[in-house]
């Protein structure tokens, strides 16, 4: 995740760089996947999710004895997530003893469900934040959704939430069919009082992977960026505040640190940039990790076709600091990368960008992110030096013959 907004403020009021102890693992973020069943049936959904019950999830007793281990293993902060959380019927169980168990605790949802009694009860448990996935104004919205009404129940839960003083987020998945309902998005957070706007560039997982013919193409990415830049920028300068951050494309960092390099010059931009260095970029299987329905753990959520191990059978923090061959070269810095992002000079600050796409379309996560919208001179590179990516869908088994990919 790539916080434009706190790096924004690092230009008006520089701060010095918090640096990562070395030799440690990192207690990532964790993710957690609490169902697959979902009132809704989004166009992108990487879990795949349906209005039906999904055999093998985990127990009440499994899901409790995992937050535990996750309170003990002491990480930074819960996302429960789905599916649909709010349509899991122990949630609120969860969610409260996870209240005691870390320090940040976060509930991801479509906000249609988040009305009256559910509202009060995410209020008084104590989530820090709710993010409502919507993906664009009115019946554009309903339509990747695919339930009519499914806007105005979200928005609905918006004002849910901060009727009861919520913080309350929205996340935007940017595609080429709805690219052009950024602006008014960003005005819906405006006029709703909305803390936190979160872009999310599509990933090639579940339902995304069959719809890639609608990622944005590279254009797009830097029109939106190019509006979240001035959004930001008017944010730190005394407009409305508007916490804004971007995910699943590494490389709006590198955008924003030639933004900076522009219009504030060389020391701003080394100061943005040893920042930007110090956050490493890409986070998967470091500093964010994944439990899905079944209680399987992966590097991060878009990661479903490679399993570190189950919390059935081994508790999270074992399996965390386990010595997994995937979970290793992701925190090998720099990463193993070839073609444009192995040539990149910044790839110390997008981390190589996201893996997943890669495998996806080549069979091989260390192959160059398609989805990177800068040019070969933005990043240093030369197009002899750049081995350019057949784009071919991967649809076969993992060469490692520990784990696999289904």
């Amino acid at each position: 995740m790539f916080r434009l907004s706190e790096y924004m403020h690092q230009i008006r009021t520089p701060s010095a760089v918090r640096t990562r102890p070395e030799n440690r693992v990192i207690k990532p973020v964790v993710i957690w996947n609490l169902t697959r069943r979902c009132n809704l049936r989004c166009r992108h959904c990487y879990t795949v999710s349906a209005d039906v019950d999904f055999p093998g999830e985990l127990t009440h007793e499994q899901a409790m004895a995992t937050l535990e281990d996750l309170g003990q293993f002491r990480i930074p902060a819960l996302i429960l997530s789905g599916g649909e959380p709010l349509d899991r019927k122990d949630l609120f169980e969860i969610a409260e003893r996870a209240r005691g168990l870390v320090r940040m605790l976060a509930l991801s949802t479509n906000g249609t469900k988040l009305h009256s009694e559910a509202a009060d009860r995410v209020a008084e448990i104590g989530f820090d934040y709710v993010g409502i996935s919507i993906d664009g104004i009115g019946a554009t919205n309903d339509w990747f959704r695919g339930v009519e009404g499914a806007f105005s129940d979200a928005v609905r839960g918006v004002r849910e939430c901060k009727a009861r003083g919520i913080k309350v987020g929205l996340r935007f998945t940017i595609t080429e069919s709805n690219h052009t309902h950024l602006p008014g998005l960003l005005q819906l957070c405006d006029d709703e009082g909305v803390d936190k706007f979160y872009l999310s560039h599509l990933v090639y997982a579940g339902r995304g992977d069959k719809n890639r013919s609608e990622d944005a193409e590279h254009v797009r990415s830097r029109k939106a960026m190019d509006l979240l830049i001035e959004r930001a920028w008017d944010g730190v300068n005394g407009g409305r505040p508007l916490d804004i951050v971007t995910g699943n494309n590494d490389a709006d960092a590198v955008y924003f640190l030639n933004w900076v390099q522009r219009e504030f010059g060389k020391d701003k931009a080394e100061h943005i940039r040893a920042h930007l260095k110090a956050w490493g970029g890409n986070s998967s299987g470091l500093g964010v990790a994944n439990i899905d329905t079944q209680g399987n753990v992966h590097p991060d959520t878009y990661w479903s076709d490679y399993t570190v191990g189950s919390v059935k059978h081994t508790p999270f923090s074992e399996l965390w600091t386990s010595a997994d061959p995937m979970l290793a070269q992701l925190r090998t810095r720099p990463r193993p990368l070839k073609g444009r992002c192995g040539a990149c000079i910044h790839k110390d600050v997008c981390g190589g960008n996201t893996r997943i796409r890669a495998l996806q379309l080549t069979g091989d996560p260390w192959a160059e992110d398609p989805a990177c919208y800068l040019s070969d001179g933005e990043i240093g590179v030369h197009e002899t030096n750049s081995e350019r990516l057949t784009v071919t869908p991967f649809r076969g088994k993992s060469h490692d013959p520990v784990h696999r990919f289904t």
